[in-house]
């Protein structure tokens, strides 16, 4: 049904990247059956020179150590009580990434109810990152895994037409970092975390 895409998608330069997921299935092959998303929502990360990024001034800890890797790697992360997933982009050792903000849910509908609460409306599954961490069963154990490989991973969705951007969501100690346009979204996407 899905099929992972080439290692070749993810090497587009990193703001370029962030509007070529959205539209794309973000797939996970579950025990208990498979999951899927379109994503909707991007949020880019420039690295060094962006305050906002963990990886700002070249940061490399324990965390931050997959952003210097290849494109295309998985980097989780933990806020608070949640996992959020990101796409490292750039060449290597340029430490970039895009968090995947938002996805639609297409595929595995009653496992996602089961994942996110049955009493819950379907919009709120997953309109935001942590979110759609629960409603696709990801955790941390991804970390440094590869979106080309089962059995998570990123498949051919349809392309987006209506693309809107704006500033980044929840960094508000970041200084001019606040207002960089490095958020795409889908336009008029119900799913989309925040419209503005």
């Amino acid at each position: 049904m899905f099929t992972p895409l080439a290692a070749d998608f993810f090497h587009a330069p990193t703001l370029e990247l962030s509007r070529n997921l959205l539209g794309q299935i973000l797939v996970h092959e579950l025990p208990e059956g498979l999951v899927a998303g379109r994503i909707v929502e991007t949020e880019a990360y420039m690295g060094a020179e962006d305050r906002a990024a963990h990886s700002f001034g070249n940061r490399r800890t324990k965390r931050t150590e997959i952003m210097f890797g290849k494109p295309g790697l998985v980097y989780t992360y933990q806020m608070h009580t949640h996992t959020l997933i990101n796409v490292v982009s750039g060449p290597e050792d340029t430490p970039r990434a895009i968090l995947i903000r938002a996805v639609e849910p297409v595929e595995g509908i009653d496992l996602m109810a089961e994942l996110r609460g049955k009493h819950m409306p379907i919009k709120q599954w997953t309109s935001g990152p942590g979110k759609l961490t629960k409603a696709l069963g990801i955790t941390m154990d991804y970390y440094g895994h590869h979106f080309t490989e089962k059995p998570l991973y990123i498949a051919q969705g349809d392309p987006v037409h209506a693309v809107a951007v704006g500033p980044r969501v929840g960094i508000g100690n970041s200084l001019e970092a606040v207002h960089y346009p490095y958020r795409f979204w889908e336009q008029d996407n119900p799913f989309v975390s925040k419209f503005r």
